[in-house]
């Protein structure tokens, strides 16, 4: 079990009825729980859903908190202190006055900053300080009214070469409050992608998506993402552009395996994170096997930053890797799946 799992175990007593797990890890915890608690678990990571489910836990996915009645919850500390506020907020209109909401993670992921998010709900009480993290509980002493989902979006515009798009991004997105310096670099380029069945991988906000979208009526965007915030988001850009509902398709993936076959394009500034930890995983597996999802003539685009070796990985299954640019950091990357004229 992660060091969280294991504080949580130690103060077992604490635990009771049915209980939601919010943001839970992929461990042993709920194989080490009793009788006495009926674990329920919430989670936005696409990932971690597929992870429980073939536990046959009772998980559900998404943005908002799960239908039923639940006794109290345990939340597993996020990476964004905009979405720890959303789940406590959210918990908190769920939740009877008197439920407890109890707080776990380890001290490198700002436990200690994030029990201070608590004082709004109630006295905050530290249970257990160890294994490098701490453990915090809450009890709601007071209703709170709910809130829509599209009210905590921030949004910003970004100009582009076809007018300027408003953004929508939720808690926990991808830079949630201005356009990221990869973007920016490969927003101008995006108006050279193939036009017809284009797949954004990692879509975030829906900057990318949307701007595809905009530069031709035609496309057909298939906005993929692990997180169900980032693809509410892309959801409520399109929407908030006024874009052809028809142009958009969301789709939850694990990795770029979940894609569709025969695509015109895929276009991505590609994730690399996971919590707080670094993962390259998805955007290696990208370089490398992007191409079977490709038709023929296919092409993929890819921001990157210009330290990692992107550009070798796609050589070896595109045989071709341009740079299209290497500016402010970033590269901007071009693969077909067209032979190579020297070959």
């Amino acid at each position: 079990m992660v060091p969280q799992s294991e504080v949580l175990i130690r103060q077992y007593e604490y635990l009771s009825g049915r209980v939601l797990f919010v943001n839970a890890p992929t461990d042993d915890l709920f194989q080490n729980l009793e009788d006495n608690v009926d674990p329920c678990v919430w989670t936005w990571n696409f990932n971690d859903f597929q992870y429980f489910q073939s536990k046959q836990a009772a998980v559900t996915f998404g943005t908002d908190v799960p239908e039923g009645d639940f006794d109290q919850a345990v939340i597993f500390v996020p990476k964004s202190k905009e979405l720890l506020n959303y789940l406590l907020y959210s918990l908190a209109t769920r939740l009877k006055t008197g439920s407890s909401i109890l707080l776990v993670g380890e001290k490198k992921a700002g436990i200690e900053r994030a029990a201070k998010q608590l004082q709004p709900y109630g006295k905050a009480l530290k249970l257990d300080s160890a294994r490098h993290c701490q453990l915090w509980q809450v009890s709601l002493d007071h209703n709170v009214p709910s809130k829509a989902l599209a009210d905590w979006a921030q949004k910003y515009t970004v100009n582009t070469p076809k007018g300027a798009l408003e953004i929508c991004a939720l808690p926990g997105v991808f830079s949630q409050n201005r356009l990221d310096v990869g973007t920016a670099v490969f927003l101008p380029y995006l108006q050279q992608v193939t036009s017809g069945k284009i797949a954004d991988f990692g879509c975030g906000a829906g900057v990318i998506s949307a701007y595809l979208a905009k530069l031709n009526p035609s496309n057909r965007i298939f906005a993929m993402d692990v997180d169900a915030f980032a693809l509410a988001s892309t959801r409520m850009t399109f929407a908030q552009n006024q874009l052809q509902p028809e142009q958009l398709e969301i789709k939850a993936v694990r990795g770029i395996e979940d894609a569709p076959l025969f695509l015109h394009a895929i276009v991505s500034n590609p994730p690399f994170h996971q919590g707080i930890q670094t993962d390259y995983n998805a955007s290696e597996n990208l370089c490398k096997t992007a191409r079977r999802h490709l038709k023929s003539g296919g092409e993929l685009w890819i921001v990157a930053n210009r330290f990692l070796n992107y550009p070798m990985l796609i050589e070896q299954h595109f045989k071709a890797c341009e740079i299209k640019t290497d500016e402010q950091g970033f590269k901007v990357l071009f693969a077909s799946t067209q032979k190579n004229p020297k070959e």
